[in-house]
């Protein structure tokens, strides 16, 4: 009879244990994420900012906030959402183009499963871009700057996607309709939409690959001129310590509206990362970026902009939540595009940059 009692009330123990861990399992979880920089651009602009080109961490000798945001995340198993208002330097220069109070949303979105067995969303609203290897949070990112691939091609975008992640969690398959090439308001004049995939391929822990596309037109349709882009890269940990990323991206516009021939513009980069301990690594960047038509970024020069990039980074995990990082980098142009402080043009720009990033 002891027995009898024992075992049932290790049984009832066991059941309220098990209610309690669901009872502590709440849809509703609130985060913050802020990061503080200095950076000194060797070429002392006198306007204190960055080349064009460059939206992330773009302020020049001075203390500033380049990305801070709390967000509210919701999550059943159904039902997922996503709201987060942002402020800093790269909200300043990712939004300019957008109007009010949008400038300051981070992200807005909200998804449904569709399907009972299989792991099939839909979502909508506003959302992290799904091209690239990189995104705004620097502290995910293998270097404290992003490369000149990411910084010229959407961080983020507006519309609706389709969602399939295969059983094995190795196949990610995405349709997009968009509103446009990194925006959230289509720009007046603009009766179209754009349109994405994205495809990711994980075989094995260790190997991530992955497609991604647009397709669209970013003008009015006055001037129509459909552009086409791809993304490929593929993320490998060759050992421990080490891992590598490589990453390409090519993309053609129509030269006018109506045209059969098209600009070109492409950017190979290569990253390499070394986890010498717990704490602290180290990342080496080397990347190419050609838009002789200036596309993209536009320089009016005889050879547009073809531009030799290479960095090194060193980041130390001060806490858990807490990760103080530093990059050296360098950019050599074909041409010369960079202003200095007398407003001489020149070849070759260099910068530091150290930052502190906290999550929580």
């Amino acid at each position: 009879m002891k027995n009898i009692k024992l075992l049932t009330l290790m049984m009832l123990g066991a059941s309220a244990s098990l209610f309690a861990q669901e009872d502590d399992v709440k849809p509703l979880k609130i985060s913050a994420y802020a990061e503080v920089y200095y950076q000194f651009d060797f070429s002392n602009p006198q306007n204190n900012t960055r080349p064009g080109f460059i939206y992330s961490h773009n302020r020049n000798n001075e203390v500033n906030l380049n990305l801070g945001f709390v967000k509210a995340n919701y999550e059943t198993e159904r039902l997922r959402a996503n709201l987060a208002l942002a402020t800093g330097t790269y909200m300043n220069a990712n939004y300019a183009a957008e109007p009010g109070v949008l400038k300051n949303i981070y992200e807005a979105n909200i998804g449904l499963k569709i399907s009972k067995t299989k792991n099939l969303w839909v979502d909508a609203g506003i959302m992290p871009s799904h091209i690239g290897f990189e995104s705004a949070i620097s502290k995910d990112c293998w270097t404290l700057t992003r490369s000149l691939l990411a910084e010229n091609s959407p961080y983020f975008e507006s519309g609706a996607k389709i969602s399939y992640t295969s059983d094995s969690g190795k196949w990610l398959v995405s349709g997009l309709v968009v509103n446009g090439w990194q925006r959230i308001q289509r720009v007046d004049g603009n009766s179209t939409l754009g349109f994405g995939h994205q495809l990711t391929y994980r075989p094995t822990d260790k190997i991530t690959l992955n497609s991604s596309s647009f397709i669209g037109n970013d003008k009015p349709d006055s001037i129509r001129q459909m552009r086409y882009f791809h993304n490929l890269y593929g993320i490998f940990q060759l050992s421990k310590k080490l891992a590598l990323t490589t990453g390409f991206d090519i993309g053609a516009e129509q030269k006018m509206k109506g045209s059969n021939q098209h600009n070109i513009w492409f950017s190979p980069v290569i990253i390499a990362k070394y986890a010498a301990t717990d704490k602290l690594s180290f990342a080496a960047r080397c990347e190419y970026y050609s838009d002789e038509k200036g596309v993209i970024i536009a320089t009016g020069t005889e050879n547009g902009f073809k531009t030799f990039g290479y960095s090194v980074n060193a980041d130390y995990w001060i806490l858990p939540n807490l990760v103080w990082r530093t990059e050296l980098k360098n950019l050599s142009s074909k041409d010369d595009i960079f202003l200095d402080r007398d407003d001489h043009l020149n070849k070759n720009n260099f910068m530091a940059v150290t930052s502190l990033a906290v999550s929580f």
